[in-house]
């Protein structure tokens, strides 16, 4: 029975040893990894930064509006029209900001899309090659 296991192992080692690993190839594929994260981790932050002034804009313009609409009026048809005004000017700004974090939206889109690209494009070539060597590794065990 020992002596079964013992030859198992050599088997096993044997047929592992017929197929290199090629540990170039996955350190490219952990570099093509770490690249891609990378790049993604900037799209985000980018995209993050950009939001966060969006936001401090539009908070600083409303503040502002409001500092306008709570003064006092002589009139009580002025605090009437005082929040007319208010309400137009942000749903003005309302549609400015959101358009400008739709714009921020499809960037985002766009260079994720192309970094997904460019990634599958590179997988592509590891894979062929990954299947190259295998391919030239079987030939050579079995001409053995």
């Amino acid at each position: 029975m020992a002596k079964q296991a013992q030859d198992m192992t050599a088997m096993f080692k044997d047929m592992m040893g017929a197929f290199p690993v090629d540990t170039a190839a996955m350190e490219d594929a952990f570099k093509t990894a770490t690249s891609l994260n990378e790049k993604l981790s900037h799209v985000a932050i980018d995209a993050a930064e950009k939001s966060t002034e969006i936001s401090s804009k539009w908070t600083k313009e409303t503040l502002a509006k409001l500092g306008d609409m709570s003064k006092a009026k002589a009139e009580p048809a002025d605090y009437a029209k005082a929040m007319t005004d208010f309400a137009s000017s942000y749903a003005e700004v309302t549609a400015e900001h959101m358009a400008a974090f739709a714009e921020v939206a499809k960037k985002v889109q766009m260079d994720t899309v192309e970094l997904m690209m460019a990634a599958g494009e590179d997988a592509q070539a590891v894979v062929k090659k990954a299947t190259g060597d295998m391919t030239a590794a079987a030939k050579k065990a079995a001409a053995k």
